[in-house]
């Protein structure tokens, strides 16, 4: 495996409220805006909301592989991430995000095992380790019973 990587994102503002972003690795085109509250349109993605579903997206993925070549089971990963900004001297600037994981498996002893990887997954993320803003950590582990089990 290769030990460096390059990735190309192109955006360009089309007109009025709106841009488009690009890369080769997609076929489709995202349209962004600003937020509502700073001008922008509804309906629409904003660099705020692209931050966070990075975040999320990398999250998901990196703890995906490493249950992988771990060889650990689980049923479901659902990540929720949150981020506050804030003005602060400079202008606005995020100033907290907050990541929460919630595992679902089916086998109860292996929970500990569970949080084990959800910490290691935040800890190996590229996008998280990329970002200096605080970040809160708040994993969540649930055991699913299977149907009619007792």
């Amino acid at each position: 495996m290769e030990t460096r990587h390059s990735y190309r994102v192109v955006a360009w503002w089309t007109s009025g409220k709106t841009g488009l972003a690009k890369t080769d690795t997609a076929p489709n085109a995202i349209h962004f805006t600003a937020p509502p509250e700073f001008g922008g349109m509804e309906g629409r993605w904003t660099p705020e909301s692209l931050l966070l579903c990075s975040i999320a997206g990398c999250y998901t993925t990196t703890f995906r592989a490493i249950a992988e070549y771990s060889k650990f089971e689980y049923s479901d990963l659902e990540v929720a991430v949150e981020g506050t900004i804030q003005k602060v001297e400079s202008g606005y600037a995020f100033t907290e995000i907050a990541i929460r994981p919630s595992l679902s498996m089916h086998d109860e002893q292996e929970q500990a095992r569970g949080l084990r990887l959800l910490h290691k997954a935040k800890s190996l993320c590229l996008v998280t380790r990329a970002i200096s803003v605080p970040q809160a950590f708040e994993p969540h582990i649930q055991v699913a019973h299977a149907v009619g089990a007792i």
